[in-house]
């Protein structure tokens, strides 16, 4: 199927922007020009999200001691008598861009339609921190979650983790390599496996929003070496066949160049005996979530998600 008209037309006015000099690729920008990019990118493409009863700033400390900005959305308040349940969401951006703000809009959306609170989590981001900071942190952000969630009406029994991109790369890590396991791992598009080039990196390495180089100068940024790609919390399709036990969403952009990696990566569960509701969404590039002013299917794709997660935490 062709390139969705509406992104279409979208990717036509970047590279104009790119042709006139206004505009850089990411993977000619630097780190800090990247984010801002990012960021900013999220007001041309997304309506903003839903208004919420309550959305709050949090610092969850890490390991090491360091605070994470983390941000709180729930739909209905927060009780400690009424406990909710919650998702516990990281966002994209290949471990160097991306922000609690860029994903603001989708989570405020996310929590309006599942009904669950969502907690976005600001893991800290390369070449600044590199492999595995990232990972870790997600793991911490989630130990947090289990230990202090009833202080903000969060039923820790009720918990599924999320993301998209590299996001959903770490919600796999914590469904692999934490001690308590989530009911339900949500991965929009994610990263699978760092360690080859899969064909449909070639199939849509340029011209397709996230491009192939692109691909390249996040990996660049985030490993301390070219072994850490191998590792499999940074390449989730090279787990061992024992941590694959959490049921699975996974939603796909056909026209992205990580569409044949999360295809391997849910025939991968589904040969494990996981339980994998796999969507492929045709004509969408590589990160059509926060694409929601731009096309229909954006929400479309939160419902499923909503819906799974009411079904998984009821």
């Amino acid at each position: 199927m062709s390139l969705n008209p509406d992104i279409a037309a979208y990717l036509q006015l970047v590279e104009a922007g790119r042709a006139e000099g206004k505009t850089l690729a990411m993977h000619a920008a630097s780190p800090e020009q990247a984010r801002e990019a990012f960021d900013q990118s999220s007001l041309l493409m997304s309506a903003g999200g839903d208004d919420l009863e309550h959305v709050e700033e949090l610092h969850i400390p890490a390991a090491d001691g360091t605070p994470l900005p983390a941000r709180l959305y729930s739909a209905h308040g927060i009780s400690r008598d009424r406990l909710q349940p919650a998702v516990l969401y990281f966002h994209g951006g290949g471990y160097v861009v991306g922000s609690l703000d860029s994903h603001d809009a989708l989570c405020r959306t996310l929590a309006a339609r599942s009904g669950c609170v969502v907690v976005s989590v600001a893991y800290r981001l390369a070449p600044q921190w590199r492999f595995p900071v990232a990972a870790n942190d997600a793991l911490d952000a989630w130990q947090w979650l289990l230990a202090e969630g009833a202080a903000f009406g969060i039923d820790a029994g009720r918990l599924a983790v999320a993301g998209d991109s590299v996001g959903g790369s770490l919600a796999t890590v914590v469904a692999n390599h934490a001690d308590v396991s989530p009911r339900l791992q949500v991965m929009i598009y994610p990263v699978t496996d760092a360690s080859r080039w899969h064909d449909s990196v070639q199939r849509y390495a340029s011209g397709y929003l996230l491009e192939a180089d692109t691909l390249e100068w996040f990996y660049q940024h985030y490993q301390r070496s070219a072994e850490d790609r191998r590792d499999p919390r940074f390449s989730p399709l090279l787990e061992t066949a024992e941590r694959l036990r959490v049921p699975a969403l996974l939603l796909l952009a056909e026209c992205d160049p990580l569409f044949d990696e999360g295809r391997a990566y849910a025939a991968r569960l589904k040969a494990q005996g996981v339980e994998v509701e796999e969507r492929i969404y045709p004509g969408m590039t590589h990160d059509f979530m926060r694409m929601d002013a731009l096309v229909e299917e954006a929400e479309e794709a939160l419902e499923v998600i909503a819906e799974a997660l009411q079904r998984c935490l009821k």
